[in-house]
């Protein structure tokens, strides 16, 4: 393809995106193909020429959208929605055309620039004390292994990128039961090991770290000759929406001179709403903050916010400045892949931009606020069935329950039973829900959260839940 024929199939494919966005509610949610469908749709061997353009799009419609599930869907109600509103499309067209590749000021000052002011921006909308610090990463995994990397060296006096971990002192990370489980990741990438990650008793309805359980564990560990290094609280989890008692854990791990590492990936979008913020409370204590304008702003993946205290402590464990690298001549300059495990950035910032300008603070709040109110209803019309049980009540939009026939619910294995009613679901197409376990039962997850969603999206969630569980028996 030339560039003068690009602007063609630009809109030829702008035409298509409208219309798939437009009418993707048509669709089933989930892709209904089966293991290996698309493989052996594609040809074995490359093509040594040329191909038209117009047998390439044919053949990404018949052979790609058919194995797509539609995380654009206005029901899905599934993990955590990646969504992609108009503008942040729009922006990230304008991103991959001119295609900067964005590791320091000089190889592209805008983005570096408008990436300070973007997440300055963001700062503000959570009311995040001023001084501190953002940066963009790819996701919160990303974050999370940042922020363990330099818990890590700040326990260690800075020696452990150096030395190594052999001959150190064994260095503890504490955490809940309901953490992500990046978090795992981390700790095995950064060398701590999985067995020093401690996990530490869970208490009350907001399924939340036992700060009393965490100072034992810190004080069992120092009496043992062993090293903590730092605390990760858990704000909205995935299973359940767990969140920890923020203030009380950043407390004790000051206390004890820890580094302390906040994960809100999904509900940190929420505290741009101020009602939201008492499940944070002290939050802007903690040393390292993450949550993802990917998963509920309306900004395409990848996008991850990420606060940062102190961020020379950041920049001290991962800069490395060979001559290539340094921009002589000009002071004062971000080189934001100091901040980040990988050297190279993308362009992320401008899709921040252009959706907090398209839709303002309060267009986003509102959404927000719309996905918590037409959930938490659902929560209230489902809980007065009798078939059904409520496991864990509303966190912001996410909530678990279970199917339990009244009858005679001993007649049937409880698991397997729900099990089967979210499989029967998702293969329905309607709409699509996942499953968790809590206290180690299986339940079933409901979270509303796509941008385009409406109050009849989420109504039609209990006629398919209701009718197709009363369909299995």
């Amino acid at each position: 393809m030339k560039w003068n024929e690009f602007a063609d199939w630009g809109r030829k494919v702008a035409d298509w995106t409208q219309d798939y966005h437009l009418t993707v509610g048509d669709r089933p949610v989930r892709a209904r193909t089966e293991p290996g469908d698309v493989l052996s749709a594609l040809p074995e061997t490359p093509p040594e020429t040329p191909e038209a353009m117009e047998d390439i799009f044919r053949d990404f419609e018949d052979m790609v959208m058919p194995g797509i599930t539609h995380w654009q869907h206005p029901r899905f109600f599934a993990y955590f929605n990646s969504n992609a509103s108009a503008p942040s499309v729009l922006a990230e067209f304008l991103a991959s055309a001119i295609a900067p590749q964005c590791m320091l000021w000089q190889t592209s000052p805008a983005a570096t620039e408008m990436e300070t002011r973007m997440m300055d921006w963001l700062r503000q909308a959570l009311d995040l004390p001023e001084g501190v610090a953002g940066v963009i990463q790819d996701s919160a995994s990303s974050a999370t292994l940042a922020a363990v990397l330099t818990m890590r060296e700040k326990a260690l006096g800075w020696q452990g990128n150096e030395q190594g971990l052999f001959g150190q002192k064994t260095l503890r990370v504490y955490c809940s039961s309901e953490v992500h489980t990046s978090i795992d990741r981390a700790i095995w990438v950064s060398g701590i090991g999985q067995q020093n990650l401690i996990r530490i008793p869970i208490k009350g309805d907001w399924r939340g770290m036992d700060p009393e359980a965490l100072e034992t564990a810190i004080q069992a560990d120092l009496e043992s000759g062993l090293q903590p290094a730092g605390v990760i609280l858990c704000v909205g989890g995935t299973g359940t929406g767990a969140t920890d008692p923020v203030e009380q854990c950043l407390e004790i791990a000051e206390k004890y001179g820890l580094y302390t590492h906040v994960d809100a990936a999904w509900a940190g979008s929420a505290m741009i709403c101020p009602e939201y913020r008492h499940y944070w409370p002290g939050v802007e204590r903690a040393d390292s903050i993450v949550f993802n304008p990917h998963k509920w702003l309306g900004v395409q993946f990848d996008c991850c916010a990420h606060f940062l205290k102190n961020p020379d402590d950041l920049v001290q464990t991962l800069a490395i400045s060979p001559e290539y690298l340094k921009t002589h001549g000009k002071d004062g300059i971000i080189n934001y892949s100091e901040w980040s495990v990988p050297l190279g950035r993308r362009f992320r910032a401008l899709k921040l931009w252009f959706v907090i300008r398209t839709y303002g603070l309060e267009g986003l709040r509102e959404r927000l606020r719309n996905h918590v109110n037409w959930s938490q209803a659902l929560h209230d019309r489902l809980a007065a069935e009798p078939d059904f049980e409520i496991v864990t009540k509303p966190m912001w939009s996410l909530w678990t329950f279970r199917f339990v026939p009244g009858s005679d619910p001993g007649l049937y294995n409880l698991d397997d039973l729900n099990l089967r009613l979210v499989n029967a679901i998702n293969d329905d197409g309607r709409i699509y829900l996942t499953q968790t376990r809590v206290d180690g039962d299986l339940v079933i997850r409901f979270q509303a959260g796509q941008f385009e969603t409406t109050e009849e999206d989420v109504r039609m969630a209990f006629d398919v839940i209701t009718e197709i569980a009363r369909g299995l028996l």
